[in-house]
């Protein structure tokens, strides 16, 4: 999962919960003793969610499906299109306040340092709304491949994504209802 799936399972949470699940890629390491309560609940909350995601049937189906050459870095290019697949689903005033109030939060405070650059970029291009167009996200997905060494498997991966995306789509459809069902968040503020 990805930003906004992240926020949206977590939007049940408290501000500082919510901010946990969405910085939890740039905090490493096991030990949260440095992180309010609240937000250390959140980064773990976000890693029960990647794990589930991880090992799920469809997520592993999918993966297997990808080019040999591009199967290891399938996993990140998933996690981006289940945000493009979630942007279909949600009616726009809840799509519209959840996407504010993480840009809201996140605004709030300096982000972990691996992600300091790249999330006041996030608000302000509004890659949260933008992931709702196809081109964007495949476009999303091959820039990040940009960033990472070596060849950019992502930008290779993106033609078959584009080829399997119905399917992709379908099987979102029952990751999303096996993830909300298990870790869901119920409104607690």
């Amino acid at each position: 999962m990805n930003f906004l799936a992240h926020a949206a399972l977590a939007d049940g949470g408290s501000d500082d919960f919510l901010y946990g699940n969405l910085v939890a890629d740039g905090v490493k390491g096991p030990d949260l003793s440095d992180w309010p309560v609240e937000v250390a609940a959140g980064v773990r909350h976000h890693r029960r969610v990647d794990a589930f995601v991880d090992s799920h049937p469809v997520v592993l189906a999918a993966r297997r499906r990808a080019p040999r050459e591009q199967r290891r870095y399938a996993a990140i290019a998933l996690d981006i299109l289940w945000d493009h697949f979630l942007l279909q689903e949600l009616e726009a005033p809840t799509r519209d306040l959840l996407i504010q109030r993480c840009y809201r939060v996140l605004g709030r405070e300096q982000a972990p340092a691996r992600l300091a650059r790249m999330i006041p970029v996030l608000i302000s291009e509004d890659w949260l709304h933008r992931y709702r167009q196809r081109d964007f996200t495949y476009r999303a997905i091959a820039g990040i491949g940009s960033r990472l060494s070596g060849p950019n498997r992502l930008a290779e991966l993106v033609p078959h994504l584009r080829a399997d995306h119905q399917h992709l789509s379908e099987d979102f459809q029952v990751l999303w209802q096996d993830v909300r069902q298990v870790l869901e968040v119920v409104d607690t503020h």
